[in-house]
């Protein structure tokens, strides 16, 4: 048989890893060296690969992460207070697989959104689904879905999402719609699914933030207790690289 009628065969079937593997192939001289077998598992290896990255593509796009940020870029020689030994146990994301969370804590500017995008990046490169919100958004989404009939829905898929970043938790006090989604959110996902929490205000102070005594002890019960905590402490990266005039860039 031709090649020309199998490629567009293969573009018909939507198989573009092998597509672009059987083109491969007649471009390299030594393929045709190889047995038929091997041929054919090249091919398969490349659909593969291809629909895996689509896949890790698709995940990462509905994360909708705040930063493109990895957990190998991470910068672990300005002191922040970071553990190297706690940052590789959570970048292995056996954290997520017995449906733990993970609170970052520190001062504004130190770098706790990159880490928590790191984090849910990488947990998306491990094949977990993630949701990236900043608290105060997610509330005003989750009110305007109150208001026009999509509430259910819309906290039926932060509740099944592998794991659910809440960034800027706590820049403002909350009020009784926010304390009672909360609630209802972190239920949903508790034992079930992780939550990882970035937050300004120190643990300690969380309660005065949530305001009703009742729910803030219900709340904290299903967020704090099985958490991983990282306390971030020093300078803001973002004044830090204002001050770099001539060394290049350190991520944050």
């Amino acid at each position: 048989m031709l090649p020309h009628p199998t490629l567009e065969k293969l573009r018909d079937l939507r198989l573009d890893g092998m597509l672009a593997a059987y083109k491969d192939q007649f471009d390299l001289p030594d393929c045709q060296t190889l047995s038929f077998e091997e041929r054919l598992g090249l091919l398969v290896d490349r659909e593969i690969l291809h629909r895996d990255n689509k896949k890790l593509a698709l995940r990462i796009t509905k994360a909708s992460l705040r930063q493109e940020a990895a957990i190998e870029d991470l910068d672990l020689r300005t002191p922040r207070g970071l553990d190297r030994t706690q940052i590789l146990a959570l970048s292995s994301c056996d954290w997520i697989r017995r449906h733990e969370n993970c609170i970052i804590t520190g001062s504004t500017g130190i770098g706790k959104s990159y880490l928590a995008c790191a984090l849910a990046q990488k947990a998306c490169r491990e094949g977990f689904d993630g949701i990236y919100r900043r608290t105060p958004r997610l509330f005003a989404e989750l009110a305007l879905a109150r208001g026009d009939g999509s509430y259910s829905r819309k906290l039926y898929n932060l509740s099944r999402a592998h794991l659910l970043v809440l960034d800027d938790f706590g820049v403002a006090a909350f009020d009784e719609p926010a304390r009672r989604d909360l609630l209802e959110l972190l239920d949903d996902r508790y034992g079930k699914r992780s939550t990882l929490v970035a937050a300004q205000v120190p643990i300690d102070q969380w309660h005065e933030i949530i305001g009703d005594p009742t729910l803030a002890d219900a709340i904290l019960d299903r967020l704090v207790h099985n958490a991983h905590k990282v306390r971030m402490e020093g300078e803001s990266m973002r004044k830090l690289r204002g001050s770099l005039t001539t060394e290049p860039t350190m991520q944050p």
